[in-house]
Protein backbone atom coordinates (compact mmCIF):
# COMPACT_ATOMS: atom_id res chain seq x y z
CA UNK A 1 0.00 0.00 0.00
CA UNK A 2 2.58 2.44 0.57
CA UNK A 3 4.20 3.26 -2.75
CA UNK A 4 0.43 2.79 -4.01
CA UNK A 5 -2.05 5.87 -2.92
CA UNK A 6 -2.53 7.55 -6.17
CA UNK A 7 -5.93 8.23 -5.47
CA UNK A 8 -4.42 9.82 -1.85
CA UNK A 9 -1.20 11.96 -3.69
CA UNK A 10 -4.63 13.42 -6.17
CA UNK A 11 -6.65 14.10 -3.54
CA UNK A 12 -3.71 16.84 -1.73
CA UNK A 13 -3.94 18.57 -5.28
CA UNK A 14 -7.77 18.69 -4.47
CA UNK A 15 -7.22 20.06 -1.21
CA UNK A 16 -5.62 23.01 -2.47
CA UNK A 17 -8.32 24.27 -4.96
CA UNK A 18 -11.88 22.50 -3.35
CA UNK A 19 -12.79 25.39 -1.12
CA UNK A 20 -15.88 23.13 0.79
CA UNK A 21 -15.21 20.59 3.67
CA UNK A 22 -17.34 17.00 3.15
CA UNK A 23 -17.74 15.24 6.20
CA UNK A 24 -20.32 13.99 8.70
CA UNK A 25 -21.08 17.09 11.55
CA UNK A 26 -21.86 13.70 13.21
CA UNK A 27 -18.79 12.18 13.28
CA UNK A 28 -16.47 15.64 13.55
CA UNK A 29 -13.10 14.87 14.30
CA UNK A 30 -12.31 16.69 17.14
CA UNK A 31 -9.73 19.34 17.84
CA UNK A 32 -8.25 18.20 21.12
CA UNK A 33 -4.16 17.39 21.06
CA UNK A 34 -2.59 15.12 23.48
CA UNK A 35 0.68 16.55 24.46
CA UNK A 36 2.14 13.77 26.40
CA UNK A 37 2.56 11.00 23.14
CA UNK A 38 5.30 11.43 20.57
CA UNK A 39 7.58 9.35 18.59
CA UNK A 40 10.55 7.71 18.80
CA UNK A 41 12.65 5.71 15.93
CA UNK A 42 13.60 2.39 16.67
CA UNK A 43 16.03 0.02 14.77
CA UNK A 44 18.52 2.63 13.88
CA UNK A 45 20.39 3.38 11.88
CA UNK A 46 18.34 0.67 9.73
CA UNK A 47 16.11 1.54 7.09
CA UNK A 48 13.53 -0.84 5.55
CA UNK A 49 11.94 -1.06 1.95
CA UNK A 50 8.74 -0.10 1.82
CA UNK A 51 7.42 -1.16 5.09
CA UNK A 52 3.66 -2.08 4.99
CA UNK A 53 3.09 -4.48 8.08
CA UNK A 54 4.53 -4.86 11.31
CA UNK A 55 3.80 -8.38 13.37
CA UNK A 56 4.52 -10.17 16.23
CA UNK A 57 5.51 -14.19 16.66
CA UNK A 58 3.85 -16.15 19.70
CA UNK A 59 6.88 -18.17 20.30
CA UNK A 60 9.60 -14.90 19.72
CA UNK A 61 8.84 -11.56 22.03
CA UNK A 62 11.53 -10.37 21.98
CA UNK A 63 11.58 -10.24 17.86
CA UNK A 64 9.35 -7.67 15.72
CA UNK A 65 8.76 -8.35 11.70
CA UNK A 66 8.69 -6.01 9.19
CA UNK A 67 6.66 -6.89 5.76
CA UNK A 68 8.37 -5.44 2.79
CA UNK A 69 6.49 -4.14 0.28
CA UNK A 70 8.83 -5.62 -3.19
CA UNK A 71 8.42 -9.32 -1.00
CA UNK A 72 10.61 -9.77 1.99
CA UNK A 73 10.21 -10.35 5.50
CA UNK A 74 12.73 -9.09 8.19
CA UNK A 75 13.07 -9.22 11.98
CA UNK A 76 14.33 -7.02 14.24
CA UNK A 77 14.92 -7.55 17.83
CA UNK A 78 13.03 -5.04 19.91
CA UNK A 79 15.94 -5.86 23.09
CA UNK A 80 18.77 -5.36 20.49
CA UNK A 81 17.11 -2.65 18.43
CA UNK A 82 20.70 -1.59 16.89
CA UNK A 83 21.20 -5.31 16.22
CA UNK A 84 21.46 -6.15 12.62
CA UNK A 85 18.26 -7.44 10.91
CA UNK A 86 17.53 -11.25 10.01
CA UNK A 87 16.37 -11.66 6.70
CA UNK A 88 13.07 -14.44 7.54
CA UNK A 89 12.28 -14.66 3.83
CA UNK A 90 12.57 -13.31 0.60
CA UNK A 91 9.77 -14.30 -2.12
CA UNK A 92 10.50 -10.88 -4.70
CA UNK A 93 11.09 -13.35 -7.46
CA UNK A 94 7.18 -14.06 -6.77
CA UNK A 95 6.13 -10.65 -5.99
CA UNK A 96 4.75 -8.60 -8.36
CA UNK A 97 4.75 -4.68 -6.71
CA UNK A 98 5.17 -3.05 -10.22
CA UNK A 99 1.65 -1.04 -9.19
CA UNK A 100 1.72 1.25 -6.26
CA UNK A 101 -0.66 -1.00 -4.35
CA UNK A 102 0.62 -4.63 -5.44
CA UNK A 103 3.61 -6.26 -3.58
CA UNK A 104 3.68 -8.21 -0.37
CA UNK A 105 0.77 -6.83 1.48
CA UNK A 106 0.02 -9.31 4.81
CA UNK A 107 1.86 -11.93 6.80
CA UNK A 108 0.07 -13.47 9.76
CA UNK A 109 2.09 -16.31 12.05
CA UNK A 110 -0.36 -19.35 13.46
CA UNK A 111 -1.22 -18.45 16.68
CA UNK A 112 -1.11 -21.90 18.06
CA UNK A 113 1.68 -23.52 15.69
CA UNK A 114 4.55 -21.01 15.02
CA UNK A 115 6.65 -23.07 12.35
CA UNK A 116 3.62 -21.40 10.06
CA UNK A 117 2.99 -18.02 8.24
CA UNK A 118 1.18 -16.60 5.91
CA UNK A 119 1.01 -14.03 3.63
CA UNK A 120 -0.83 -12.27 0.83
CA UNK A 121 1.12 -10.88 -1.68
CA UNK A 122 -0.06 -9.56 -5.73
CA UNK A 123 0.99 -10.82 -8.88
CA UNK A 124 0.41 -9.83 -12.15
CA UNK A 125 -3.01 -10.84 -12.44
CA UNK A 126 -3.68 -12.07 -9.24
CA UNK A 127 -3.59 -12.53 -5.26
CA UNK A 128 -2.10 -15.37 -3.77
CA UNK A 129 -2.47 -16.57 0.01
CA UNK A 130 -0.04 -18.71 0.62
CA UNK A 131 1.69 -20.44 3.57
CA UNK A 132 4.94 -20.98 4.25
CA UNK A 133 6.59 -23.27 6.80
CA UNK A 134 10.12 -22.80 9.13
CA UNK A 135 13.55 -24.18 7.80
CA UNK A 136 13.87 -27.67 10.06
CA UNK A 137 16.91 -26.66 10.85
CA UNK A 138 16.55 -22.91 11.36
CA UNK A 139 12.75 -22.37 12.95
CA UNK A 140 13.57 -18.43 13.02
CA UNK A 141 13.76 -18.63 9.38
CA UNK A 142 11.25 -19.11 6.54
CA UNK A 143 11.40 -21.73 3.97
CA UNK A 144 11.01 -20.13 0.46
CA UNK A 145 10.46 -23.38 -1.30
CA UNK A 146 7.55 -24.86 1.11
CA UNK A 147 5.03 -22.41 -0.46
CA UNK A 148 1.68 -23.91 -0.48
CA UNK A 149 -0.60 -21.62 -2.12
CA UNK A 150 -4.29 -21.47 -0.20
CA UNK A 151 -6.49 -19.40 -2.21
CA UNK A 152 -5.72 -16.91 -5.15
CA UNK A 153 -7.96 -14.76 -7.52
CA UNK A 154 -8.11 -12.91 -10.28
CA UNK A 155 -7.66 -8.72 -10.23
CA UNK A 156 -9.02 -6.63 -12.64
CA UNK A 157 -7.00 -3.66 -11.95
CA UNK A 158 -3.74 -3.22 -9.88
CA UNK A 159 -4.95 -0.91 -7.43
CA UNK A 160 -6.98 -1.48 -4.25
CA UNK A 161 -5.81 -5.68 -2.86
CA UNK A 162 -6.74 -4.87 0.66
CA UNK A 163 -3.82 -7.43 2.14
CA UNK A 164 -4.27 -7.64 5.54
CA UNK A 165 -4.56 -11.28 7.11
CA UNK A 166 -5.19 -11.83 10.79
CA UNK A 167 -5.70 -14.48 12.96
CA UNK A 168 -9.44 -14.40 14.57
CA UNK A 169 -10.02 -14.97 18.80
CA UNK A 170 -12.43 -18.13 16.91
CA UNK A 171 -8.56 -19.39 15.81
CA UNK A 172 -9.69 -18.52 11.72
CA UNK A 173 -7.70 -16.96 9.02
CA UNK A 174 -9.67 -13.34 8.14
CA UNK A 175 -8.52 -11.81 4.69
CA UNK A 176 -8.89 -8.22 3.54
CA UNK A 177 -9.95 -7.77 -0.19
CA UNK A 178 -10.22 -4.37 -2.04
CA UNK A 179 -12.95 -4.18 -4.39
CA UNK A 180 -10.27 -4.68 -7.46
CA UNK A 181 -9.43 -1.04 -8.13
CA UNK A 182 -9.89 1.30 -11.17
CA UNK A 183 -12.38 3.95 -9.76
CA UNK A 184 -15.38 3.95 -8.30
CA UNK A 185 -15.99 0.02 -8.03
CA UNK A 186 -17.07 0.11 -12.01
CA UNK A 187 -18.11 -3.73 -11.66
CA UNK A 188 -19.32 -3.28 -8.60
CA UNK A 189 -17.47 -6.10 -7.38
CA UNK A 190 -18.42 -5.17 -3.28
CA UNK A 191 -21.81 -5.68 -3.29
CA UNK A 192 -21.11 -8.83 -5.45
CA UNK A 193 -21.90 -12.33 -3.27
CA UNK A 194 -20.22 -14.33 -6.15
CA UNK A 195 -17.00 -12.29 -6.36
CA UNK A 196 -14.28 -12.27 -3.14
CA UNK A 197 -13.97 -8.48 -4.08
CA UNK A 198 -14.57 -5.71 -1.64
CA UNK A 199 -15.18 -7.77 1.12
CA UNK A 200 -13.40 -9.90 4.47
CA UNK A 201 -13.06 -12.98 4.21
CA UNK A 202 -12.97 -16.17 6.68
CA UNK A 203 -11.59 -19.78 6.26
CA UNK A 204 -10.09 -22.25 8.76
CA UNK A 205 -6.34 -23.31 7.61
CA UNK A 206 -6.54 -26.08 10.38
CA UNK A 207 -8.84 -28.16 8.07
CA UNK A 208 -9.50 -28.70 4.74
CA UNK A 209 -13.11 -29.04 2.86
CA UNK A 210 -13.08 -31.59 -0.30
CA UNK A 211 -11.33 -30.22 -3.06
CA UNK A 212 -9.84 -27.39 -1.14
CA UNK A 213 -6.90 -26.31 0.91
CA UNK A 214 -8.74 -24.95 4.01
CA UNK A 215 -12.10 -25.55 5.01
CA UNK A 216 -15.06 -23.07 5.20
CA UNK A 217 -16.37 -22.30 9.10
CA UNK A 218 -19.57 -23.70 9.48
CA UNK A 219 -21.31 -20.46 10.65
CA UNK A 220 -20.49 -18.28 7.37
CA UNK A 221 -22.98 -16.36 6.22
CA UNK A 222 -23.22 -17.01 2.41
CA UNK A 223 -21.98 -20.51 2.14
CA UNK A 224 -25.79 -21.24 0.59
CA UNK A 225 -26.05 -17.51 -1.41
CA UNK A 226 -22.50 -16.55 -2.63
CA UNK A 227 -19.13 -16.93 -2.33
CA UNK A 228 -18.52 -19.61 0.53
CA UNK A 229 -15.65 -17.63 2.04
CA UNK A 230 -17.35 -14.18 2.59
CA UNK A 231 -17.17 -12.80 6.15
CA UNK A 232 -18.27 -9.60 5.39
CA UNK A 233 -18.83 -7.03 2.25
CA UNK A 234 -19.42 -3.79 0.66
CA UNK A 235 -16.07 -2.40 1.46
CA UNK A 236 -13.70 -0.62 -0.82
CA UNK A 237 -10.20 -0.45 -0.10
CA UNK A 238 -9.35 -1.85 3.66
CA UNK A 239 -6.16 -0.49 4.66
CA UNK A 240 -5.40 -2.77 7.87
CA UNK A 241 -8.12 -4.02 10.30
CA UNK A 242 -7.11 -5.49 13.41
CA UNK A 243 -8.79 -7.69 16.57
CA UNK A 244 -9.01 -5.21 20.23
CA UNK A 245 -7.51 -7.95 22.06
CA UNK A 246 -9.78 -7.94 25.24
CA UNK A 247 -13.33 -7.33 23.36
CA UNK A 248 -12.70 -9.17 20.19
CA UNK A 249 -13.91 -6.50 18.11
CA UNK A 250 -12.87 -6.41 14.94
CA UNK A 251 -11.93 -2.96 13.71
CA UNK A 252 -11.43 -1.80 9.84
CA UNK A 253 -10.40 1.21 8.18
CA UNK A 254 -11.77 1.56 4.56
CA UNK A 255 -10.08 4.00 1.93
CA UNK A 256 -12.46 6.38 0.80
CA UNK A 257 -13.30 7.31 -2.97
CA UNK A 258 -13.16 11.06 -3.30
CA UNK A 259 -14.85 12.53 0.00
CA UNK A 260 -14.75 10.10 2.61
CA UNK A 261 -12.51 7.73 4.98
CA UNK A 262 -14.42 5.46 7.34
CA UNK A 263 -13.97 3.29 10.31
CA UNK A 264 -16.18 -0.10 11.07
CA UNK A 265 -16.60 -2.40 13.50
CA UNK A 266 -16.87 -5.90 11.12
CA UNK A 267 -19.56 -8.49 11.96
CA UNK A 268 -20.64 -11.36 10.37
CA UNK A 269 -23.06 -10.98 7.28
CA UNK A 270 -23.20 -7.28 7.34
CA UNK A 271 -22.67 -4.76 4.27
CA UNK A 272 -20.34 -2.02 4.64
CA UNK A 273 -22.13 -0.03 1.77
CA UNK A 274 -19.59 0.46 -0.81
CA UNK A 275 -20.01 1.46 -3.78
CA UNK A 276 -23.35 2.61 -2.89
CA UNK A 277 -22.66 4.72 -0.05
CA UNK A 278 -18.95 6.31 0.52
CA UNK A 279 -19.10 7.48 4.66
CA UNK A 280 -22.77 7.99 5.67
CA UNK A 281 -23.35 9.86 2.02
CA UNK A 282 -24.86 8.16 -1.20
CA UNK A 283 -22.22 7.61 -3.85
CA UNK A 284 -23.77 5.01 -6.34
CA UNK A 285 -26.18 6.69 -7.41
CA UNK A 286 -25.70 10.59 -5.85
CA UNK A 287 -28.70 11.29 -4.66
CA UNK A 288 -31.84 9.12 -2.71
CA UNK A 289 -29.51 5.81 -2.59
CA UNK A 290 -30.92 3.34 -0.65
CA UNK A 291 -29.99 2.88 2.54
CA UNK A 292 -32.03 -0.54 3.72
CA UNK A 293 -29.85 -2.87 5.56
CA UNK A 294 -26.64 -1.27 4.86
CA UNK A 295 -24.12 -1.18 7.98
CA UNK A 296 -23.36 2.38 9.01
CA UNK A 297 -19.92 3.42 9.64
CA UNK A 298 -18.25 4.26 13.27
CA UNK A 299 -17.01 6.98 12.08
CA UNK A 300 -15.91 9.05 9.11
CA UNK A 301 -13.61 12.11 8.51
CA UNK A 302 -13.54 13.78 5.29
CA UNK A 303 -10.99 15.55 2.93
CA UNK A 304 -10.28 18.69 5.56
CA UNK A 305 -8.90 16.21 7.88
CA UNK A 306 -6.89 13.59 5.53
CA UNK A 307 -7.15 11.90 2.12
CA UNK A 308 -6.44 8.17 2.78
CA UNK A 309 -6.80 6.35 6.61
CA UNK A 310 -4.60 4.15 8.14
CA UNK A 311 -5.95 1.20 9.99
CA UNK A 312 -4.50 0.69 13.53
CA UNK A 313 -5.14 -0.69 16.70
CA UNK A 314 -7.53 -0.84 19.95
CA UNK A 315 -4.10 -0.39 22.28
CA UNK A 316 -3.76 -3.05 25.44
CA UNK A 317 -0.25 -2.12 26.70
CA UNK A 318 0.68 -0.96 29.79
CA UNK A 319 3.32 2.28 29.08
CA UNK A 320 0.24 4.40 28.07
CA UNK A 321 -2.57 4.23 30.00
CA UNK A 322 -4.00 7.35 28.84
CA UNK A 323 -4.58 5.65 25.84
CA UNK A 324 -5.85 1.92 27.16
CA UNK A 325 -9.25 0.86 25.00
CA UNK A 326 -8.91 3.66 22.66
CA UNK A 327 -8.18 2.63 18.85
CA UNK A 328 -5.11 4.59 17.58
CA UNK A 329 -4.79 5.00 13.70
CA UNK A 330 -3.60 7.93 10.84
CA UNK A 331 -4.15 9.07 7.59
CA UNK A 332 -1.33 8.26 4.98
CA UNK A 333 -1.81 11.59 3.69
CA UNK A 334 -1.68 14.17 6.52
CA UNK A 335 -0.08 12.20 9.43
CA UNK A 336 -2.42 12.89 11.47
CA UNK A 337 -2.83 10.18 14.62
CA UNK A 338 -5.64 10.44 16.02
CA UNK A 339 -7.51 8.02 19.52
CA UNK A 340 -11.40 6.53 18.84
CA UNK A 341 -12.65 5.61 21.43
CA UNK A 342 -16.98 4.34 21.64
CA UNK A 343 -18.65 5.18 24.60
CA UNK A 344 -20.89 3.06 26.76
CA UNK A 345 -23.71 4.83 25.70
CA UNK A 346 -22.18 4.67 22.00
CA UNK A 347 -21.27 8.22 21.30
CA UNK A 348 -17.89 8.31 19.82
CA UNK A 349 -14.80 10.57 20.83
CA UNK A 350 -11.77 11.05 18.67
CA UNK A 351 -9.05 12.70 19.45
CA UNK A 352 -5.92 14.12 17.77
CA UNK A 353 -2.42 12.39 19.23
CA UNK A 354 -0.27 13.92 16.97
CA UNK A 355 0.38 15.56 13.58
CA UNK A 356 3.17 13.66 12.78
CA UNK A 357 3.84 14.79 9.12
CA UNK A 358 4.89 11.45 7.99
CA UNK A 359 3.43 8.90 5.07
CA UNK A 360 2.15 6.06 7.64
CA UNK A 361 1.60 2.85 6.08
CA UNK A 362 0.87 1.03 8.75
CA UNK A 363 0.46 -0.26 12.73
CA UNK A 364 1.80 -2.74 14.46
CA UNK A 365 1.74 -4.10 17.93
CA UNK A 366 4.70 -6.16 20.12
CA UNK A 367 3.80 -8.95 22.32
CA UNK A 368 3.09 -6.96 25.32
CA UNK A 369 0.86 -4.86 23.23
CA UNK A 370 3.01 -1.86 22.61
CA UNK A 371 2.43 0.23 19.60
CA UNK A 372 4.19 0.58 16.37
CA UNK A 373 4.20 1.98 13.30
CA UNK A 374 6.24 2.19 10.02
CA UNK A 375 6.23 5.23 7.47
CA UNK A 376 6.60 5.03 3.45
CA UNK A 377 10.41 6.05 3.57
CA UNK A 378 11.32 3.10 5.82
CA UNK A 379 11.22 4.27 9.04
CA UNK A 380 9.82 2.31 12.38
CA UNK A 381 8.63 4.02 15.18
CA UNK A 382 7.65 3.50 18.61
CA UNK A 383 4.47 4.85 20.23
CA UNK A 384 5.79 6.61 23.53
Amino acid sequence: MIKRYSLACMSLIFLLILPACFWSKDSEPSSTTSNSITLTPFFEPNNFDHPVGLEHRVNAPQLLYIVEQPGRIISVNLDKPKEKPALVLDITYRVNDSGNEQGLLGLAFHPKDPTLAYVNYTTETHTVIARYNTLPNNPSLLDPTSEKVLLTFKQPYPNHNGGQLAFGPDGYLYIATGDGGSSGDPQNNSQNLQSLLGKILRIDVNKQDPGLLYAIPGDNPFINKGAKEIYAYGLRNPWRFSFDTVTGKLWAADVGQNRFEEINLIEKGKNYGWRIQEGFECYEPKEGCNKAGLEQPLFTYGRDQGVSITGGYVYRGTKLPELYGWYVYADYGTGNIWALSQQSDGTIKNRTLLASGLNIASFGTDAAGELYLATQDGKIMKIV
